[in-house]
């Protein structure tokens, strides 16, 4: 007879096993992200670092995505992080963006400041290497 505190006995153990490995491996990779974005800042400019950056951001997105929903399928992580990208990018026409940029660095890091129309095309760009990744993972998994 299992006891009711036997793994086996408790639903959706292997479940939740799963989940925290996953929400481990999307921390893993949102710090991989930020330093990734922090190479590219230090190690490159122009055009390469600034679009580089907006692919990070995305992709930094999709791994909080996926830390905050470690079962979602890897194509409603990527749709929704680049959701989230293209709303901040569109936010930034309000200019309240850039309000709050010019009195805090977190606002400026998060929000940035001014729309830039090539972005989107980027964050899409970061959305789909995102997608590639975490679904060779899950097949891998």
């Amino acid at each position: 007879m299992e006891k009711p505190t036997d793994p086996l006995s408790i639903p959706d153990a292997d479940r939740d096993s799963r989940g925290f490995m996953a929400r481990g491996v999307a921390a893993v990779a949102a710090l991989g992200a930020v330093d990734a974005g922090l190479a590219v800042r230090a190690g490159a400019d122009g055009a390469f670092a600034k679009y580089a950056g907006s692919a990070l951001y995305t992709v930094l997105l999709c791994t909080l995505v996926a830390f905050c929903a470690p079962r979602a399928r890897p194509l409603v992580v990527a749709a929704t992080a680049l959701g989230l990208s293209w709303a901040v990018e569109f936010a930034q026409l309000t200019g309240v963006p850039a309000e709050l940029s010019a009195h805090s660095t977190a606002a400026r890091l998060i929000l940035g400041s001014t729309f830039n129309a090539p972005d989107l095309f980027w964050y899409a760009v970061g959305a789909a290497a995102a997608w590639s990744v975490h679904a060779g993972t899950r097949r891998r998994a």
